[in-house]
């Protein structure tokens, strides 16, 4: 999609995956920070079939989507070409200081998540090379946060590329098992925060190798 700053004339131009469809946006215009705001709503059909209702006493119960998750006031940021972006998820200040303080290390650029609303529209709207989420975060336990069950529906080709790291108190750092069984690249126990820059960067190089045919081959059959 194309669209003009209307106070400065920067014509932009922005990825139609990076817009979702059917809800409304803020855009921030690089130039002059002027804020833009994207509908891509439709207007409803005028015979539009209404959505039929459980029958009194049914107990049915529709299960939690992205949509439900999405922030209709989202803004879209813009990041310095080339640069690797980090979202981070912690559950208290001081967590947060030093995930941010060991990104900042391995060369990302930190992104920090509100809440789970807030957290899945970045997502929608931005890739992230490195996600870290805390056990808690937002109030919710990892076993029942709607970030993973977002990560975990991401195309295998987009999951691929992102390096997804756990930290909870019960974790055994670099516990491979632990990591597998919750879909993740890594696990990190919450005492190891202050000497974790090495381990990451330790388990994110690991991962790179671990992929660096298949992506070679994406590159060549022009999917990546």
């Amino acid at each position: 999609m194309d669209i003009i700053c209307e106070k400065c004339n920067t014509r932009l131009n922005i990825p139609d995956e990076k817009i979702p469809r059917g809800q409304q946006a803020t855009v921030s215009c690089p130039k002059c920070k002027n804020r833009l705001t994207l509908n891509t709503s439709s207007p409803r059909r005028k015979n539009a079939t209404p959505a039929v209702e459980g029958k009194p006493g049914s107990h049915t119960k529709k299960a939690d989507s992205d949509s439900d998750y999405w922030d209709d006031d989202a803004s879209l940021d813009f990041f310095e070409e080339g640069a690797k972006l980090a979202l981070i998820m912690g559950n208290e200040a001081q967590q947060i200081k030093k995930l941010g303080r060991t990104i900042e290390d391995l060369g990302y650029r930190c992104v920090l998540a509100k809440n789970t609303r807030d957290a899945i529209s970045k997502m929608r709207l931005h890739y992230f090379n490195l996600v870290l989420l805390s056990d808690g975060f937002d109030g919710i336990d990892l076993a029942q946060s709607p970030i993973l069950q977002h990560i975990n529906n991401l195309s295998m080709s987009v999951r691929r590329r992102v390096f997804l790291a756990l930290v909870a108190d019960e974790f055994k750092t670099m516990d491979h098992m632990m990591a597998f069984a919750m879909s993740a690249n890594m696990v990190i126990n919450g005492g190891d925060l202050d000497r974790l820059t090495s381990v990451m960067q330790h388990a994110i190089s690991d991962n790179e190798k671990f992929y660096k045919v298949f992506m070679d081959t994406m590159v060549e059959v022009g999917k990546a």
